[in-house]
């Protein structure tokens, strides 16, 4: 017995010795390796669909319920002015924008679900407003899709610049799959573009085809959650939920056509095929894809120096397994997925913000900062 316990002894200490020295090994070879931990910074939020920095700091959060909040110096104030919000299904109030040039300006862009117009139901609106403290003002309205509908899926909707003060925005397909996302006369399951006024730019893809909404930049699209510019490129790229599988991401491209629902990556839910082909001539085909889906939403590219070991990486927050994924991109080809943060719950959204951090919009949980943790 005592011999045995003394080889125990031995074996432990041992072990421990060993654990002890390979984390100082592994340092040694990358020595910029780095964990990262999340941190609540605005708790007790139910879907956080987006969020915009302001230049005090402070954060404008939208709640899909219909709330705007300001959080400034701990504290959560609720933004009145809004237009009626329309929640229905996967609608509500969505995504927020600042204007690149929001210091002089003071415009806010807004996208959310609107009943105003012809039909019951509702449909993806976008408008612009400014904040005079605790009140929205100004409020304009730039675009509303038409007409409306009762089906509560597939309204989109992110905001987007680009480096030359155009407006992107989403709208989904509004579950009308057969008919909207292949018909330029048609809102719905496409990638809308405007002058920051709500104006059409004059070289807009189909401003000359007669009966074609002429904001639609492009195509062919499902339900585009999640939507950013490429910080050196200035493309847009955009995820988008594809049915079970088949999720995406696209380089947006003016006038291009992306396949939704002519080819697909996809399946229907009950587990039967809509499509029997995943390409074709004059469609697009996605830089990746997902199989099996994973419920894309939020979408951020990673600039900063806060984050050495995942500068130039995309991340894309999962609802259905409820994880932030990162993608490493070389070539427009995806060469490595790493799983972030699982189990955290679902990520509605993700953004660098102006001070180089990273923070998630987490639905019941509230918004997360991503803080580095060295070991």
């Amino acid at each position: 017995m005592k011999q045995f316990t003394l080889f125990l002894a031995i074996t432990l200490t041992c072990l421990f010795s060993c654990a002890q020295q390979t984390p100082s090994k592994v340092l040694a070879k990358t020595p910029i390796r780095v964990n990262y931990i999340t941190k609540v910074v605005v708790p007790e939020l139910n879907i956080p669909w987006g969020m915009a920095f302001l230049p005090d700091t402070s954060i404008l959060i939208t709640e899909k319920t219909g709330e705007l909040i300001h959080f400034k110096n701990g504290n959560k104030t609720t933004i009145e002015g809004l237009p009626e919000v329309y929640v229905r299904g996967q609608g509500g109030l969505m995504d927020i924008k600042l204007h690149p040039d929001y210091k002089n300006n003071g415009w806010i862009y807004f996208s959310y679900a609107s009943s105003e117009g012809d039909g019951d139901g509702g449909h993806t609106a976008i408008i612009r407003a400014k904040l005079n403290e605790n009140t929205l003002s100004n409020i304009e309205h730039l675009y509303k899709g038409a007409p409306n509908t009762k089906k509560g899926q597939h309204w989109g909707s992110r905001i987007e610049f680009d480096k030359n003060g155009y407006l992107y925005f989403s709208i989904g397909d509004r579950g009308n799959r057969d008919v909207n996302p292949q018909d330029i006369t048609k809102d719905g399951g496409k990638i809308y573009r405007l002058h920051d006024d709500g104006s059409i730019p004059k070289d807009n893809p189909f401003v000359d085809k007669t009966d074609a909404k002429s904001a639609i930049f492009s195509y062919g699209h499902r339900n585009p959650q999640g939507m950013v510019m490429h910080p050196e490129t200035g493309k847009i790229w955009v995820n988008e939920h594809g049915p079970k599988g088949g999720d995406e991401i696209n380089i947006v491209e003016k006038g291009n056509n992306y396949g939704w629902p002519v080819i697909s990556y996809g399946i229907n839910y009950s587990g039967t095929q809509f499509t029997e082909i995943t390409e074709k001539e004059g469609m697009e085909q996605p830089l990746f894809y997902w199989t099996p889906s994973i419920a894309p939403s939020g979408m951020a590219f990673v600039s900063s120096n806060k984050y050495p070991d995942w500068k130039g990486s995309v991340l894309v927050g999962s609802l259905k397994f409820e994880y932030l994924e990162r993608l490493v991109i070389k070539n427009n080809k995806v060469v490595k997925r790493e799983k972030l943060f699982e189990g955290l719950g679902r990520f509605r959204n993700i953004k660098q913000a102006p001070d180089g951090y990273l923070y998630a919009g987490v639905e019941g949980i509230g918004i997360v900062k991503i803080i580095p943790d060295s070991f």
